[in-house]
């Protein structure tokens, strides 16, 4: 699909026609309105979310089938019951559902505001900072416009970023973040056929799989209370740290010609967010990895003990899944050059070695104890070290009992209405 410029389209998802009178009159209009509409924060969401659209339209967006619907329940209805046995926890799913890649992007874009938002804003700033500040005071409210063309350029990549995303994504919680309402177990049908076509196996078996691997999420982050917030305050924290290259703003500006629409096409801002060179967010990353890691670990530890007798290529799945997840797929590659953050589980292996040792040693009540806490997970230096981590503090409970609960990070009490759910 060719670049749109600030990620915006004439419907049907193409750019205009520069030779073409009534569709360049259209798209300044539109323009037009973009820019006159007021904004409600540093990214323009709203053109995000047309953007994203008009590329699943144009690139291909099948409808969920009843026959969908029902398969994909019946995929999460068996594995959850599969993970009874393997898990400390009861299910953390309470609705079962197929999303198609529109509502895939629908469903999860408040998330994806809290995560983007403060990046987009020190993009915008920065934007506004090009203007000397002499020039500031004669243009008064025209500044405005600034923070709202800052707006629109984010939203547009970023809904041409979550657009890809979604062709690739196979469940809510696919890349490991909570991005989905709570306790809502959601696959995509579409795209777990595509997957499975590609690895030359029976979809019903790679859909169980993914089944396996969103209950196995859902009843983590269910019962973990604090877990949410946990990762999404490690991904803000290591987000904070990352700069705005104001050269790289003010060279992809300096490219634009306002008279010539095809020169908005090449607005790119790839690399104008770079992490920070800094022990502080050297430590966020850290962090961010290791939280990463330790969810998908326990999730690909749980699940193929799980399906080691019932799927006979459990084997196969469970290294692609790895693989796929050690390396990000080509639209979580550009999400990340986009953002500058990356979502990967670097240490996916030794996490997950990691607890399989502390399954061996203490069982599986004992090893889904360590997230009764953060304190109590293993930090990035016990993955080298996974069975004298397993072999220590075995005694959960005196450990528990020396910890303030209420302090911040600790475990929230369950809201009204969730105490059968939060039943461990």
């Amino acid at each position: 699909m060719p670049d749109i410029p600030f990620g915006f389209a004439l419907p049907g998802g193409q750019p205009p026609d520069p030779n073409d009178p009534a569709q360049m009159q259209q798209f300044m209009s539109q323009l037009q309105h973009l820019l006159s509409a007021p904004g409600s924060g540093p990214v323009n969401w709203d053109l995000a979310r047309q953007v994203a659209a008009s590329q699943l339209a144009a690139n291909g967006d099948p409808a969920v089938s009843p026959f969908d619907r029902n398969t994909v329940e019946e995929a999460l209805r068996i594995a959850d019951l599969w993970l009874e046995p393997a898990t400390s926890w009861p299910s953390g799913i309470r609705t079962s559902v197929a999303w198609n890649r529109n509502e895939w992007i629908y469903k999860t874009l408040d998330v994806w505001r809290k995560l983007c938002d403060p990046v987009a804003s020190r993009m915008v700033g920065a934007m506004g900072d090009l203007v000397p500040p002499e020039a500031r005071a004669q243009l008064g409210p025209m500044q405005s416009m600034v923070a709202t063309l800052g707006g629109a350029l984010f939203g547009g990549q970023l809904g041409q970023a979550l657009g890809s995303l979604a062709a690739e994504v196979l469940s809510a919680g696919d890349i490991g973040l909570p991005l989905g309402p709570a306790g809502t177990a959601a696959l995509v049908p579409a795209n777990i056929k595509v997957y499975g076509e590609g690895l030359e196996l029976p979809e019903d078996e790679v859909r169980l799989y993914v089944a396996l691997r969103e209950a196995a999420h859902q009843r983590l982050f269910q019962h973990v209370p604090w877990l949410r917030g946990h990762v999404l305050t490690a991904v803000e924290n290591y987000a904070a740290g990352i700069r705005v290259n104001r050269e790289a703003i003010e060279e992809a500006m300096g490219r634009v010609d306002p008279t010539d629409p095809e020169s908005m096409q090449a607005i790119a801002l790839e690399g104008i967010f770079t992490p920070e060179d800094t022990p502080a967010q050297k430590a966020s990353l850290a962090r961010l990895e290791t939280v990463l890691a330790l969810v998908e670990g326990w999730v690909c530890h749980v699940v193929d003990e799980t399906a080691a007798d019932r799927l006979p290529n459990v084997v196969r799945l469970s290294e692609a899944f790895r693989r796929r997840r050690a390396a990000g797929g080509p639209a979580e590659q550009t999400f990340a050059a986009l953002v500058g953050l990356e979502l990967r589980p670097r240490r996916l292996r030794e996490a997950t070695v990691l607890w399989a040792a502390l399954t061996e040693q203490r069982g599986i009540a004992g090893r889904d104890a360590v997230w009764g806490h953060p304190d109590l997970l293993p930090s990035d230096d016990d993955f080298a070290h996974p069975e004298a981590f397993a072999a220590t503090g075995s005694d959960l409970d005196d450990e528990l009992a020396t910890f303030d609960f209420t302090a911040p990070g600790a475990p929230e009490e369950p809201t009204p209405g969730e105490d059968d759910d939060k039943r461990s």
